[in-house]
Order: C-alpha cells, then sequence, then structure tokens
C-alpha cells in the first residue's frame, strides 16, 4: 500500500513537472505574428498618410532576438527625405533613465546613500523654501521646507522640485531662471534651481521635475569626470552606443532627425527652431542627449538581461529591482502605475485599463520618443519620432498594437 502511494505521488509529480516546464518552454518560445504586426506598421503608415507625423522607427527584441524593425515615412517632410533605421533624435527625457542608470553604478561603489541627504554633497541644498501659492509664483511668498531632499527623492521626482514645463507662474519663473542660455554648465543650472521655490514639501508629493539634472552634477562630483565623458566611458562604449550623446560630429548631424510641429491650421511643418546639435555644454540629466533606435535597445537591453552587455556586469540585478518597482506608494497619478528610481512602472494590469504585464518599466520624450522594458515578456519595444509638443497617445498606441501580436 505504501509503495503504492509512493509511486502516485512521484506520477503526480512528474505530470505536475512536466506541465510546469512545458509552460515555461511555451514562455520562452512565444514570438510575435509577423502578420499581427502589420496592423502595427499599416497603423502608423495611416498616421503619416494623414500629415498627423512626418516618419516613425520602431525596434522590438523579444527573447534575445530582434523581432521586428521597421522605418516609415520621412525624416524630413520639406524635403522628403525617408525616415532610416540609424536616424538620430533628440530624445529628451529619455535621458532620465540613462542618466539615472549612470548615477546608480556610482551607488554600487558606495559613494552615497540612498537616503543621504542631498545638501550632504551640494551644501547650497540648505534651507530650502516652499512656495505657498504656486499660481502666484515668487510673489506669493515661501515658507521652510519641513523636511531635506534625500537622494532618494531625486530619483523618484518627489523632491518637491520643479521642471518648468508646467503652466502656472511659479513654473515660468523657474523654466526662465534653469533654462537661461547664460548657463554654461549643469553645475550653474543647479545653483540657480535652489535659489527659486520648492513646488511642494519633499517627499509628500510626485511632482516630474528636472533633478536629474541634479544627479548629473552629482555624478560629476562622485567621480571626478564631466557627465559626458562619465556616461561615454561607462556605458556609452560597453554598450557600443555610438550614436548617443550631447553633441554630433558632422556625419551624425546628416542623419539628425527634423522636429516637426503643427501651425495654427493644425498642419505638420518643419518647427522654426531646431535643436542646436553641437556647441552643448550642459550635461543635463533630465533631457539633452541624442540617440537612435538601435542604440536605445541596447540600453534597455542590458536592463532587461540584469545589467549584463557581453560578458560585463554594468550594473546588479538588485539595483536594477529597486530602480523598477514602485518607491512612492501610491504618489504617482496615472491609474495602475507607480513609479522607481528614473522610470514609471506598471503596478496593476487592470487598474491600467491597458495591455501589457505588471513590472514593466517605461518612460518617454518630449519630442515623442518612447520605450519600455517587459521582463515577463522578455521584450524591449522602442518607437521614435520628432514631432512637438508631446503626446502620450504614440506610446499607448505602441503597447496596444506590440502586444496584440504576441502568440
Amino acid at each position: 500500500m505504501f509503495k503504492n502511494q509512493l509511486r502516485l505521488l512521484f506520477i503526480a509529480f512528474l505530470f505536475l513537472a512536466n506541465g510546469v516546464f512545458a509552460q515555461t518552454q511555451h514562455h520562452e518560445k512565444s514570438k510575435l505574428s509577423e502578420d499581427r504586426l502589420e496592423r502595427y506598421d499599416s497603423y502608423l503608415q495611416k498616421e503619416i498618410d494623414a500629415g498627423r507625423i512626418a516618419g516613425a522607427v520602431t525596434l522590438i527584441f523579444k527573447n534575445g532576438e530582434q523581432a521586428h524593425q521597421k522605418t516609415l515615412g520621412y525624416s524630413d517632410l520639406d524635403s522628403k527625405a525617408p525616415i532610416k533605421s540609424d536616424q538620430i533624435f533628440y530624445i529628451q527625457s529619455m535621458t532620465k533613465p540613462i542618466i539615472t542608470t549612470a548615477f546608480m553604478m556610482l551607488y554600487e561603489e558606495g559613494h552615497f546613500l540612498l537616503n543621504d541627504p542631498v545638501e550632504k554633497y551640494l551644501p547650497w541644498f540648505k534651507d530650502l523654501k516652499v512656495a505657498v501659492d504656486p499660481s502666484k509664483g515668487v510673489a506669493g511668498g515661501t515658507i521652510p521646507a519641513e523636511s531635506k531632499i534625500t537622494i532618494a527623492m531625486l530619483l523618484s521626482h518627489t523632491s518637491g522640485l520643479s521642471h518648468g514645463i508646467a503652466a502656472g507662474k511659479l513654473e515660468e519663473e523657474i523654466r526662465n531662471a534653469i533654462y537661461s542660455p547664460t548657463h554654461q554648465t549643469i553645475e550653474s543650472r543647479i545653483r540657480t534651481m535652489v535659489t527659486m521655490p520648492l513646488i511642494g514639501q519633499p517627499g509628500k508629493q510626485w511632482y516630474y521635475s528636472a533633478a536629474p539634472d541634479v544627479l548629473s552634477l552629482l555624478i560629476e562630483t562622485f567621480s571626478g569626470m564631466t557627465t559626458d565623458k562619465f556616461l561615454q566611458q561607462r556605458l556609452f562604449d560597453p554598450l557600443g552606443m555610438s550614436d548617443t550623446g550631447y553633441n554630433l560630429n558632422e556625419e551624425q548631424k546628416s542623419r539628425m532627425s527634423t522636429l516637426h510641429t503643427y501651425n495654427q491650421e493644425g498642419k505638420l511643418v518643419k518647427a522654426p527652431n531646431q535643436t542646436p546639435t553641437s556647441g552643448n555644454t550642459v550635461f543635463a540629466g533630465a533631457n539633452a542627449l541624442f540617440s537612435t533606435a538601435p542604440d536605445y535597445a541596447k540600453f534597455a537591453r542590458m536592463l532587461l538581461n540584469g545589467g549584463e552587455w557581453n560578458g560585463k556586469q554594468l550594473l546588479s540585478p538588485k539595483t536594477i529591482e529597486i530602480m523598477t518597482i514602485d518607491q512612492i506608494d501610491g504618489l504617482y497619478k496615472a491609474p495602475g502605475q507607480g513609479f522607481g528610481f528614473g522610470f514609471a512602472v506598471m503596478t496593476d494590469l487592470a487598474d491600467s485599463d491597458a495591455l501589457g504585464s505588471e513590472g514593466t518599466y517605461y518612460w518617454s520624450g518630449a519630442y515623442c520618443t518612447y520605450f519600455f522594458v517587459d521582463p515577463k515578456e522578455n521584450m524591449v519595444s522602442i518607437m521614435m519620432t520628432q514631432t512637438a509638443p508631446f503626446s502620450g497617445f504614440y506610446e499607448q498606441k505602441m503597447r496596444q498594437f506590440v502586444y496584440q501580436a504576441i502568440e
């Protein structure tokens, strides 16, 4: 009797184990349907034909392999120059995940603790003030900050700092102060930033900010290098990101995508002010990098691969883990989403009302560049255009079409 019971338990174990193995095997072999991805291509082509975007580069990696790559439309509407797979884009806030990753490399070297007050390293962060009425700007009065800004607050956009890009009097004053052309270095920008009132008390709200600019200055403080050189040596060279940086050479300039915008009639036209591609000396963390879809995919795939690339461990998987979990306990406004260190994070798929996976992390750039990393599906997706003003619409469409293509 006892032997029979053992035999039945062993058979049951084999059955369950084989079932788990089959599920794992199925997951690893899951791929994207080429037929279904044609929906993605067709949709973007219709948007281009309708004059809503000039062109787009899309790139998807799944299970370690390139699953899809497409170039559609034009890099410049006036010349009708076709967009190319190595087209260079000004990625704006997609700089933030890169600068955060570089900063966390220094965390792994022991330069600081995440709960350290920023004033420990940048003394001008002492005695900060908070705006009483941001709608009235500086004239609305200030009160003392109730707590110190910590490094974790910078990483999670809970410091009370602003970006200077939203509506309102204080935002306008901050914008004029920190983006003044008189700033020639990131230190000059940050010294001016802390003379302005905070938008709210440190740690009390999630408010999108230029805090990664402070991270850039801290990179220079801890490493003894300028941020552009640190990124080049520690990230771009090891990853082979040869078209990513703060300035472009002559050959790269020929591949720069034209910025388009909408005129008063709603027609897509070449923007009157194009992004300066050389002579940039403010090595910002909040924006300012140029890149391509293939370059950014290398960065994203390194994160997906637990920080390893070509046999070299650039960042620990445990560090990536704390960067890509919700760090702000419900302060993020978007349903079903949270914010980690440098990335927004999908926390509740049902609340998000979108296709995806919990644990996916992502961000976008002001000229409509987008990416996400999905560890559950072992997938990276990137879409790049060059259109102002920003809209999250095509980010939502990217997810919709990429996820519906999974077999």
